[in-house]
C-alpha cells in the first residue's frame, strides 16, 4: 500500500474524533486531482459525512463524528490511489461514499434515519444535509415546498418519495402537475390530445419515473390512471384523496393558481411543490405564486419548506459555478415578479 497508516487522536467530546493522515508517495498532480478545483471534492466529502478536512500538501487532518472521520480517511486513501489514473469528480466522491457503505451523517437522529428512498429499479440517496432534511420533511408532513436553483434534486427526490409511497401502498396514485407556461418562448399550436400537449412540460418527471419504475411499467400505470398527468389549469374543482401530488416549476404559478392548487389536497394525500423563484416565466407584472406562498405559509404548522442553494447542486460542477455567477450579478429571472 502506498499510504502511511494514519495516526489517531481520539477527542474526549463524546463521539467526536480527530485523525491525522499522510498520503504517500507525495505527488502534487494526484493531490490536486484528489482535492478538486477549489477543494470541491473535499468540501463534498465534508458535507456528506459531516466532518472537517484540512490539509497541507499530503498531510490531512480530519475531525468530526468518529464514524465519519474513519470513513472519510478510508475514502481519501482509496481516492488517492485512483487519482493516479482516474479523474476525481464530486460524482466520483459520491460513488466512493456509497461504495464504502457510509450513510450521510446529519445533525439529528430523525434525519439520519431518512437516508434513502427505495424504488423498484434503484435506491435513491439524498446528497447532503439539505436533501436529507427535504426527504425527512416529505415523509413527515403533508405539504412541502422545495425551493432553489436547478440541479439541486428537488423534483427527483419528490418523484422518488412518490414512487416509494405508491409501492408501499401509502397512496393509491401519483398526480404530476405543472403550469403550461413556455420558458421565454412561443411554441405556437401543439397538435394532439391533452396528454400529448402537456407531456413536453413534464419530461423531467417522466425521466425520473422511467429510471425508478421502468418505461413499460410507467406506461401501464398511466393507462390505468394510477399515474396521472394534469396541467395546473385543469385542477380547479377537484379534490385529490390518497394521492401523492407533485407541482413542478411552481415559480410559474400565479398567487391565485397556487391557492387553488393547495386547496385541492384531500384526505390521505401528500403534496410537494418545487420551483426556482429566480427563473419565473410569468409576465413582469405578475408575482410568482411560489414566492408568495413562501412568504405567507412559512410559519403555518404542518407545512415544510426546504431552501436549496448553489452548494446543493448535484449536476456537473460547472452548473454550481453558473448558478453562483448569476446569483452574484442578479439573475434575469429576478427582474420580473419572481422575487
Amino acid at each position: 500500500m502506498p499510504v502511511v497508516p494514519p495516526d489517531r487522536d481520539i477527542l474526549e467530546d463524546r463521539d467526536q474524533a480527530s485523525l491525522d493522515l499522510q498520503l504517500d508517495p507525495p505527488d502534487n498532480e494526484r493531490l490536486a486531482n484528489l482535492c478538486g478545483q477549489f477543494d470541491e471534492n473535499l468540501r463534498h466529502l465534508e458535507e456528506r459525512l459531516a466532518v472537517r478536512i484540512g490539509n497541507r500538501g499530503n498531510h490531512f487532518h480530519i475531525s468530526g463524528p468518529a464514524t465519519g472521520v474513519e470513513g472519510a480517511a478510508a475514502i481519501i486513501n482509496s481516492l488517492y490511489e485512483l487519482a493516479a489514473e482516474e479523474f476525481i469528480s464530486p460524482d466520483r466522491v459520491h460513488i466512493a461514499v456509497q461504495e464504502s457503505g457510509m450513510e450521510p451523517v446529519v445533525e439529528n437522529d430523525d434525519a439520519a434515519s431518512i437516508s434513502y428512498v427505495d424504488t423498484p429499479r434503484r435506491r435513491v440517496h439524498p446528497r447532503g444535509r439539505n436533501q436529507s432534511e427535504y426527504l425527512r420533511r416529505i415523509r413527515e408532513l403533508d405539504l412541502n415546498f422545495g425551493v432553489g436553483p436547478a440541479g439541486t434534486g428537488k423534483t427527483y427526490l419528490a418523484v422518488g418519495a412518490a414512487v416509494e409511497a405508491l409501492e408501499t401502498e401509502h397512496v393509491r396514485r401519483i398526480v404530476l402537475v405543472r403550469p403550461a407556461v413556455e420558458a421565454g418562448e412561443r411554441l405556437g399550436f401543439l397538435p394532439g390530445d391533452m396528454a400529448q400537449k402537456v407531456d413536453p412540460y413534464l419530461r423531467p418527471m417522466y425521466d425520473a419515473l422511467y429510471e425508478m419504475l421502468g418505461f413499460e411499467k410507467v406506461g401501464r400505470l398511466i393507462e390505468r390512471s394510477i399515474i396521472e398527468v394534469a396541467p395546473l389549469a385543469f385542477m380547479r374543482g377537484r379534490t385529490l384523496n390518497q394521492a401523492f401530488v407533485i407541482l413542478d416549476e411552481a415559480q410559474n404559478t400565479t398567487s391565485e393558481q397556487m391557492k387553488m392548487f393547495l386547496t385541492r389536497i384531500g384526505f390521505g394525500s401528500r403534496a410537494v411543490v418545487t420551483g426556482d423563484v429566480t427563473q419565473t416565466d410569468l409576465p413582469e407584472n405578475r408575482r410568482s405564486g411560489l414566492s408568495h406562498a413562501a412568504d405567507i405559509l412559512r410559519q403555518v404548522p404542518g407545512v415544510g419548506f426546504t431552501f436549496f442553494t448553489s452548494r446543493d447542486v448535484v449536476r456537473h460542477p460547472l452548473v454550481q459555478r453558473i448558478v453562483e455567477a448569476y446569483d452574484e450579478t442578479g439573475s434575469p429571472g429576478d427582474e420580473g415578479g419572481g422575487s
